[in-house]
C-alpha cells in the first residue's frame, strides 16, 4: 500500500512550495506529500486518495483562501478522512479565525506564517500530530462490530465501554440481516448477545469488561512487579499525577477500573479549563493527556479493579479482583466519585435500558426528536442537557430547589436559557420509573405541593450526587462520615497525629494516614471539584511523592 498522505493547499504558489519542501524534507520517505492550490482541487485529490483505499494523515490549509477558505475545506475534507489531523495556516490578524475553527472542524493546531526556522515552529507541531495519528486505531482497517438488542443492558454496557475507551466501533442490531448473519458466524442464537467481533475476527460472547479490553488492544497485564508509584484511578487527577510522575523519572504505572477520563470524560463540553477558550469535550481531554502520559513512559492498566491496600514495612500493595497484586514505593489514590443511585420504584431495574447514569454519549443520537429528562443541577448535568439539545425535541431537566445558579456555573445557566427546546422544572423530582422491556414513563412529583404527574418517555439521565465508592480502604486509610479521604492538617485531631503514624513529621497537605500514600481529585475530603483543581492536585501529589521518598 501507498505511504499515507500529507496534504497541503495554499492559494499562494511561493508559500503552497515553502509548505511542500519542508514537509518533504522531513517525512518524504514515510508519507506522500501532496500539494493543491484551491480547497475544491485539494477535495478532488482527497477523492482520489479514498477511491484508492490509501489513507491520508495530514490536512493543512491556509485560511485565506478564494471560493472556499481554509476552515470550508477542512470542515469538507473531514467527511473524506475524519482521522485525518487538521492544521489551519493563517496571519496574526486570523488568530480570531482560527481559535473559532477548533469548534467547527475540531481543529487540531493552527500555525502562524511565517513558521521559519520548521525545526522550531513547524516539526514539533507536525511531529506530535503524525505520532497522534499513528496510533489511533484506523476503523476501516481494525474496526469491532458488536451485535445486541436495542434495550438491552449488558450490550449498552459493552458499548459504553468501548466508546469510553475510545476504540471505534460498528453496531448492528440482533435482528437486522448483517447482525443476524454475524451471530449465524460465531454460532449463537440472538439469546446469547452481545456478541462482539474483532478486527482480527475473534469472537466474544457476553464478554467482561477484562476480557473486552484485552482483545481490542488496551493493556490489562502489568509489565513489572514493583513500581516507584501506582495511581489508582485515570480521571483528571490520576491521568495529572501519571502525566507528572512519569515525566519526572519516577516508574509509573496508571490503574483504572473502567475507562480513563473518569466523569469528566464523558462531557460533551467542558468551557471553563485553562487554555481551551472556545471549550475542549472531556474524551478530547482525556485522549491527549492519555497520549501525554504514555510519551513520558507511563503505563496504563485497563479493566482492572483494585479490591485492596496494604502496607508491607515502606512498601504498598495494591490488589486486584483477579488475586494478583503489583507494588510500589508509594500510591496515589485518584479514583474520583461515582453518580448516586435514583432509589425509587422501578428504575433500578431499567438501568442500561432507558435509564442511565451520566451523559452516556453513546444514546445521544438514538434520542433524535424525543422527549429526554436530565435529574441534577450541577455542571455536569448541564453540559449534558446541551448537548442532549441538539439532538432531542425537549431536553427537560428536573431539580429540587428553585433554579439552577445555586449549583451550576454561570455560563451554564447562559447556554441552558438560550436554548430553546430546554426547560427547567425547579422543584420536581422522579418518583417512579415504568416500562416493560425498557423506560417508557415516569412519574413526576412537585416537591412543594405533594402532586404528582406521569411523562412518557424512554430517556432518563442521572447525575445526582456524589460518592467515593472507597470502601475497598475500610481499615486502611482514615476517610470521613460519607467515605472522603482524608489528607494532611485534617487528619490531626487536637494537635495529635493519625492513630498509626509512624513518623516524626505531620503527614504532608495531600498524604493520607498511611505515610506514602496520598490522595488526589474528588475523592479527597472537602477537594474542589473541578477538572483543574483535580489535575493540580495530581501534579502537586507526585512533588509530595517526591519529597516523601528523598525522606526514606
Amino acid at each position: 500500500m501507498a505511504n499515507p498522505a500529507i496534504l497541503t493547499v495554499d492559494d499562494d504558489p511561493a508559500v503552497s512550495r515553502a509548505v511542500a519542501r519542508d514537509m518533504r524534507r522531513r517525512y518524504g520517505e514515510r508519507y506522500r506529500v501532496v500539494r493543491a492550490s484551491s480547497g475544491s482541487e485539494a477535495l478532488e485529490a482527497l477523492r482520489e486518495i479514498k477511491l484508492r483505499g490509501e489513507q491520508t494523515a495530514l490536512l493543512v490549509a491556509d485560511y485565506r483562501m478564494p471560493q472556499m477558505n481554509g476552515i470550508q475545506f477542512l470542515e469538507a475534507a473531514m467527511d473524506l478522512f475524519p482521522r485525518a489531523r487538521r492544521v489551519l495556516l493563517t496571519a496574526y490578524a486570523d488568530t480570531d479565525a482560527a481559535i473559532n475553527a477548533i469548534n467547527v472542524v475540531d481543529l487540531d493546531h493552527y500555525l502562524l506564517k511565517p513558521w521559519n526556522p520548521p525545526e522550531e515552529n513547524l516539526y514539533p507541531v507536525v511531529d506530535a500530530l503524525l505520532e497522534a495519528w499513528l496510533t489511533a486505531p484506523d476503523a476501516s482497517t481494525s474496526q469491532v462490530r458488536v451485535v445486541g438488542h436495542r434495550w438491552s443492558a449488558p450490550s449498552y454496557k459493552v458499548r459504553d465501554f468501548l466508546a469510553r475507551n475510545l476504540v471505534p466501533y460498528r453496531w448492528f442490531l440482533a435482528d437486522d440481516a448483517e447482525g443476524a448473519r454475524l451471530l449465524s458466524a460465531a454460532g449463537v442464537t440472538e439469546a446469547a448477545v452481545p456478541l462482539v467481533v474483532t478486527g482480527e475476527g475473534k469472537s466474544l460472547v457476553q464478554p467482561s469488561e477484562a476480557e473486552l479490553a484485552a482483545s481490542v488492544g488496551l493493556t490489562v497485564t502489568p509489565a513489572a512487579d514493583f513500581y516507584d508509584l501506582i495511581v489508582v484511578g485515570a480521571g483528571p487527577a490520576g491521568l495529572g499525577a501519571a502525566v507528572y510522575g512519569a515525566s519526572e523519572g519516577l516508574r509509573t504505572v496508571l490503574v483504572e477500573r473502567r475507562a480513563t477520563g473518569g466523569q469528566a470524560g464523558q462531557s460533551s463540553r467542558i468551557e471553563n479549563y485553562l487554555g481551551f477558550p472556545d471549550g475542549v469535550s472531556g474524551s478530547q481531554l482525556t485522549e491527549r493527556a492519555r497520549r501525554q502520559a504514555l510519551k513520558f513512559g507511563a503505563e496504563l492498566l485497563s479493566a482492572r479493579e483494585v479490591v485492596a491496600l496494604e502496607n508491607i514495612g515502606s512498601t504498598r500493595v495494591v490488589r486486584f479482583a483477579d488475586g494478583s497484586r503489583i507494588a510500589a514505593h508509594s500510591v496515589v489514590l485518584a479514583t474520583g466519585v461515582s453518580y448516586r443511585m435514583l432509589d425509587v420504584p422501578g428504575c433500578a431495574d431499567l438501568t442500561g435500558r432507558g435509564v442511565f447514569y451520566g451523559s452516556a454519549s453513546t444514546e445521544a443520537i438514538n434520542c433524535a426528536d424525543e422527549e429526554v429528562y436530565i435529574v441534577g443541577g450541577a455542571n455536569s448535568a448541564g453540559q449534558a442537557a446541551v448537548h442532549f439539545a441538539r439532538f432531542a425535541k425537549r431536553v427537560n431537566i428536573l431539580i429540587r430547589s428553585a433554579d439552577l445558579r445555586r449549583s451550576m456555573s454561570q455560563y451554564l445557566v447562559d447556554q441552558i436559557e438560550a436554548i430553546e427546546n430546554i426547560a427547567v422544572h425547579p422543584f420536581t423530582e422522579v418518583c417512579r420509573g415504568e416500562g416493560a422491556d425498557h423506560l417508557e414513563r415516569l412519574w413526576l412529583r412537585d416537591a412543594q405541593t405533594g402532586d404528582t404527574r406521569a411523562v412518557d418517555t424512554s430517556w432518563l439521565f442521572i447525575f445526582i450526587g456524589a460518592e467515593p465508592r472507597t470502601d475497598w480502604l475500610d481499615g486502611v486509610v482514615v476517610r470521613d462520615a460519607r467515605g472522603f479521604v482524608l489528607t494532611g492538617p485534617d487528619l490531626l485531631t487536637a494537635g495529635q497525629r493519625p492513630p498509626g503514624w509512624n513518623l516524626p513529621r505531620d503527614p504532608f497537605h495531600l498524604e493520607c494516614s498511611v505515610p506514602g500514600v496520598f490522595a488526589a481529585g474528588d475523592v479527597r475530603a472537602d477537594s474542589v471539584k473541578r477538572v483543574a483543581s483535580a489535575v493540580g492536585e495530581g501534579a502537586m501529589a507526585v512533588s509530595l511523592v517526591h519529597r516523601y521518598l528523598e525522606a526514606q
